[in-house]
This record gives C-alpha cells, sequence and structure tokens, in this order.
C-alpha cells in the first residue's frame, strides 16, 4: 500500500489491522488494510510527505501494472501452450 496525498494536503497513510478471535487461534481471523489521515502539522506528517503519491499518480500505475500483465499473462499463455505440445 502506499501513502496517498490528496488534493488538499491531507496524507493517508496505511495502517494494518489486524483482529484475531478470542481465543488466540487463526480460525476466524479477519486482516484488513486501512489508512489513518495526517494532515500538515501531525508530527509524523513530514515523515511520509516525500514518499507520498497523489490519487492520479496512483490511478496511473494500477493502470501500467494492468497492461504490464496482460503481457506477461500472453508471454505465460504462449510458453504453457508450448509445454503442452511437449
Amino acid at each position: 500500500m502506499y501513502v496517498i496525498r490528496l488534493p488538499d494536503g491531507t496524507l493517508r497513510v496505511p495502517h494494518s489491522v489486524l483482529a484475531g478471535s478470542a481465543e488466540g487461534t487463526d480460525e476466524g481471523r479477519i486482516i484488513a488494510q486501512a489508512y489513518v489521515e495526517l494532515r500538515p502539522g501531525d508530527p509524523d506528517y513530514e515523515r511520509f510527505l516525500d514518499g507520498s503519491v497523489t490519487e492520479e499518480e496512483m490511478e496511473d500505475r494500477r493502470r501500467r501494472w494492468r497492461d504490464e500483465d496482460a503481457e506477461l499473462g500472453r508471454v505465460f499463455e504462449e510458453w504453457k501452450a508450448g509445454r503442452a505440445e511437449e
């Protein structure tokens, strides 16, 4: 997950949330990702600002990943088809 910088300067910083069952076992465990919002003036704001990306930059990254994944998928399917012929 990335630190997202909103137009008003607010940073959305990922904060892992882990909730386990009352017995302490892994059964029924819920793992989720959430964001904590930091505004200019918050003690940790400057620490996260340099590594932050805008929502538009994040969408560009997602689009690029999808495009690259499509090419990788095509190469894999070609490889798999070649293996099936052996």
